[in-house]
């Protein structure tokens, strides 16, 4: 052979091998084997897409389960606690002068709740945010509407049984001074004056 042609044969021979190197390597017949046995244990999604909705996702998981509202059964009966009682028109340390006003309704009306149509729960919220607001506000009295509520019988309406309650408790008294029936001109035993405590600082 003529060194040129010799030349010629061994640039094609090192072409060939780099191409062929290039390339993606067949799989053996024993690793096609073992990869047939791998793939045939891996099962598709039922008939699910690629895109995932949060809102079809279920809200529950295995040993979670989402705390209740504090607005529970305790809260919205609550038992007798300790604390003096706080009464229509009586209150520790309730001055006759400012009782006697109290029940003429001769309070300056500053900020006003009409819980007419309010379910016992959402009544309850409305009011504890109300006075947390009419404290912070230093709001000195306020006018809180039950409605009469009453029905067949005599029998006197949730609210206006509910919310004297509420007020006793300890969450509420924290803003609170006393309280009494309105005056009939602001909705007489439908509805409630209430004093505000003085905002610490």
């Amino acid at each position: 052979m003529a060194h040129k042609d010799c030349i010629l044969w061994s640039l094609a021979m090192v072409n060939k091998k780099s191409s062929s190197q290039s390339k993606v390597p067949k799989l053996s017949t024993a690793e096609n084997t073992l990869w047939s046995a791998i793939t045939a244990t891996v099962k598709p999604l039922d008939g699910r897409n690629d895109k995932i909705s949060f809102a079809s996702q279920s809200s529950k998981a295995s040993g979670f389960r989402l705390k209740k509202s504090p607005t529970n059964k305790k809260l919205l009966n609550p038992e007798p606690e300790n604390n003096p009682a706080l009464h229509h028109g009586a209150a520790p340390g309730l001055d006759r002068r400012t009782r006697v006003r109290l029940r003429r309704g001769q309070v300056n009306i500053e900020a006003r709740l009409d819980l007419h149509g309010f379910g016992k729960s959402l009544a309850f919220d409305e009011l504890r945010g109300f006075l947390e607001r009419a404290y912070i506000a230093e709001k000195k009295s306020v006018l809180v509407i039950t409605g009469k509520g009453l029905r067949r019988g005599g029998e006197v309406g949730v609210l206006r049984q509910a919310v004297p309650k509420w007020l006793n408790t300890s969450l509420m008294r924290q803003w609170i001074y006393a309280f009494d029936y309105a005056a009939p001109r602001d909705g007489g035993e439908g509805a409630l004056y209430i004093l505000m405590r003085r905002r610490r600082r």
